[in-house]
């Protein structure tokens, strides 16, 4: 009886034993410091330099590093919701959060939590409150520290992720006015912003088309059609489009055998528009089949009868399909080759590319410059920015005197 007893007193202490290693096999690895450097605070300024440089696998290595030193640093647990916020790993970056806000010991860590929340609601849009959640954790902030100047900046990416410009202004406004952290970064965002206000986006489509590095043919479909207002100007008939072309003789005969077999007094057949093969699903279906019926030189479809609508413009691309749109509104026919023998106005724009007439064209009218202002290069083969596609159909509307 005793030695059972002693066997299960053996039995339960392995048991506890096994337990006990589980856990900390689980918990953080914890190691012992190398050198002076090797300091959690090291190792998350270190992660923090190389996210902004977006070493994403690098920087998640030096706040892991810190977490190794000190499984309670909480500026570490935020540093890796950083790095999975920016790699759209977001479920996990919630919870570095929470393990962020339950270690941090002070003021500066709880508004370095906070501010990480912005960041993260702003770029996971994780509900439709998002802005509203945001703006709660930069109300808690400004409570704990009213210049504290990340929060203002942060803000201020998410008031114009929201398309609120003005709100977003007054955010980046306010950290120049703190002349604390992030003073270029707003600067930077303040300029950009005024861009926008001079391009005038009308619609909400703009507005995003606005926040775009570079646009896209679906992009500048969306602003024809949006912005322009390129139907209404045409003011002409969509063409009737046919999914497959048939020869005349082969459509002839199918019109009438067809024509056999329907009743005189049966409606009339409704027409279904095939415009293009791959914009079944495309958020700016509408706008694409919209320039398609009304025809603009550069946005039509392949051969293969795709649209293409993630294919990037450039420059050159984008002044084809200005060209265009001007001879029709203006009627001016020849305008397609009135440069063809001109002089060059421009170092990189040569008399043989394809689009040299059209650059000519559209610049010599004040619609397009060049872009390097130093060299006087047009850069035909850059991509076009959002708010730049967007000004200069502002400054073409101007030449039009459609404003």
């Amino acid at each position: 009886m005793a030695r059972q007893k002693i066997i299960r007193a053996l039995i339960s202490l392995f048991i506890f034993c096994a337990v006990v290693f589980f856990l900390i096999s689980c918990g953080p690895k914890v190691r012992v410091a190398v050198s002076q450097l090797d300091t959690p605070g090291h190792h998350t300024f270190t992660g923090l330099k190389l996210l902004d440089q977006e070493k994403y696998a690098d920087a998640k290595r030096e706040f892991e590093m810190a977490t190794q030193l000190d499984a309670k640093y909480s500026k570490a647990y935020t540093g890796m919701a950083l790095v999975n916020i920016y790699t759209s790993n977001f479920n996990a970056a919630s919870d570095n959060l929470a393990l962020g806000l339950k270690n941090a010991k002070d003021t500066d860590e709880k508004l370095f939590v906070s501010v990480g929340k912005i960041r993260y609601y702003t770029l996971s849009k994780s509900d439709q409150k998002w802005l509203e959640s945001a703006k709660n954790q930069f109300d808690e902030a400004v409570m704990m520290d009213p210049k504290y100047s990340p929060a203002y900046y942060f803000m201020g990416l998410a008031y114009k992720e929201a398309l609120e410009f003005n709100l977003s202004g007054q955010m980046f406004a306010k950290v120049i006015q703190l002349k604390t952290d992030h003073m270029a970064d707003a600067d930077a965002q303040l300029k950009f912003l005024q861009k926008v206000q001079l391009a005038m986006p009308a619609t909400e489509t703009g507005k995003k088309i606005a926040l775009v590095e570079r646009i896209t043919r679906a992009d500048a479909a969306a602003i024809f059609i949006e912005e322009l207002k390129i139907k209404d100007l045409y003011n002409k008939p969509a063409p009737k489009v046919l999914d497959t072309p048939l020869k005349e003789t082969e459509k002839v005969s199918t019109e009438v055998k067809e024509m056999e077999k329907v009743p005189i007094d049966a409606p009339p057949p409704v027409l279904v528009k095939l415009l293009a093969k791959d914009i079944a699903d495309h958020p700016l279906k509408t706008d694409i089949e919209g320039i398609l019926e009304i025809g603009v030189r550069g946005l039509e479809n392949d051969p293969k009868g795709n649209f293409n609508p993630g294919e990037v413009l450039s420059r050159g691309e984008y002044a084809i399909m200005l060209e265009d749109i001007l001879i029709k509104l203006t009627e001016e026919k020849d305008l397609a080759a009135r440069y063809v023998n001109s002089k060059s106005l421009f170092p990189d724009v040569p008399a043989d590319m394809p689009y040299f007439n059209a650059i000519i064209a559209v610049t010599s009218r004040g619609i397009m410059e060049a872009k390097n202002t130093k060299t006087g290069e047009f850069l035909p083969l850059k991509p076009v920015t959002g708010v730049d596609a967007l000004l200069i159909i502002r400054k073409l509307k101007k030449e039009l005197k459609l404003n």
